[in-house]
């Protein structure tokens, strides 16, 4: 993959910036952004002159979660197409079907796209060097499943957290939450799917610190400096043994039962409600109807 179209990669003094590059869709993630940063942390680690990696976003999100206008539309085309097994006479259709007569919901084929983007993600946490995150703007959905699987998070003192598919068609597929919070607080942002300022979020532990918005580039490129001056094999082993204790916790087990409720939670009858009312109205109308009775995220009242 010599260049990409939904990132840029730079490096300097030992580290490897990867940005995401689509800030007019505020970093949203698609597939192809998906397959190039799976590509360019992987370059990046195996790279001998790298020894961190800096995951940074252009323009004023740092991610928005997924591109959600084509995932609603891709999920309500696979639900609709002519099923394969037609319900016999007198019987009701199974309860997992969307309506009558549709296509049965292939749970295994859903797991397995999902997963295609947890393994990118997790690319973070398992890559071998050190990987830090500068994080502006908005940070919420499936851009938290990505961003908490960093080593270190610093965010400007604007960035907002939050997982509001919670609230319907969705759960945190790396489930990263409860490692990031502990139990009480990761209950209490997920179980209402609240936004979280980055000011609350440092003090939580969420992340490592908020710093001003306009020192966010400069505050991250300097740790990430400062962390490049230690030798690769010596970042390699200390990174190791500090994530291996979030593994024993039974981190993967986590992993698996979010991906698999996240299928779950998008084929839920108000999943597929929420599936209608965006093919009817909009994504982000169908969002801002989710979000209006908490007044948070785009219904914050101004």
């Amino acid at each position: 993959m010599d260049r990409y179209t939904t990132l840029r990669t730079e490096t300097s003094a030992g580290v490897r910036s990867i940005w995401l590059a689509r800030p007019d869709e505020y970093n949203t993630i698609t597939p192809a952004l998906r397959d190039e940063l799976s590509h360019a942390i992987d370059a990046a680690d195996a790279d001998p002159q790298v020894r961190v990696i800096l995951l940074r976003a252009e323009g004023p999100a740092f991610c928005a979660g997924y591109g959600l206008d084509w995932a609603t539309e891709a999920q309500a085309s696979r639900e609709n197409r002519p099923a394969e097994r037609a319900t016999p006479a007198g019987q009701r259709p199974a309860p997992w079907r969307a309506s009558d007569g549709d296509r049965v919901w292939d749970s295994v084929a859903d797991y397995r796209f999902m997963k295609s983007f947890v393994d990118a993600y997790l690319k973070l946490w398992y890559a071998t060097k050190p990987t830090i995150a500068a994080v502006q703007g908005w940070c919420i959905g499936g851009g938290t499943d990505l961003v908490l699987c960093a080593d270190l998070i610093i965010a400007g003192e604007g960035a907002r957290f939050g997982y509001p598919p919670s609230r319907v068609w969705g759960t945190p597929t790396t489930a990263m939450w409860v490692y990031r919070l502990g139990l009480e607080r990761a209950k209490r942002y997920l179980l209402t799917g609240d936004e979280i300022p980055a000011t609350e979020a440092a003090v939580m532990g969420m992340i490592l610190e908020a710093v001003p918005d306009e020192a966010l580039q400069e505050h991250a490129e300097a740790l990430a400096a400062r962390i490049a001056l230690v030798p690769t094999s010596q970042l390699v082993m200390l990174k190791l043994l500090c994530n291996q204790t979030a593994e024993n916790m039974g981190m993967a087990s986590s992993r698996l039962l979010g991906t698999l409720f996240d299928g779950i939670a998008r084929h839920t009858q108000e999943g597929l409600d929420f599936v209608e009312r965006s093919m009817a109205v909009g994504f982000r109308e169908a969002v801002r109807e989710r979000d209006d009775p908490f007044g948070d995220y785009g219904s914050r009242r101004r």
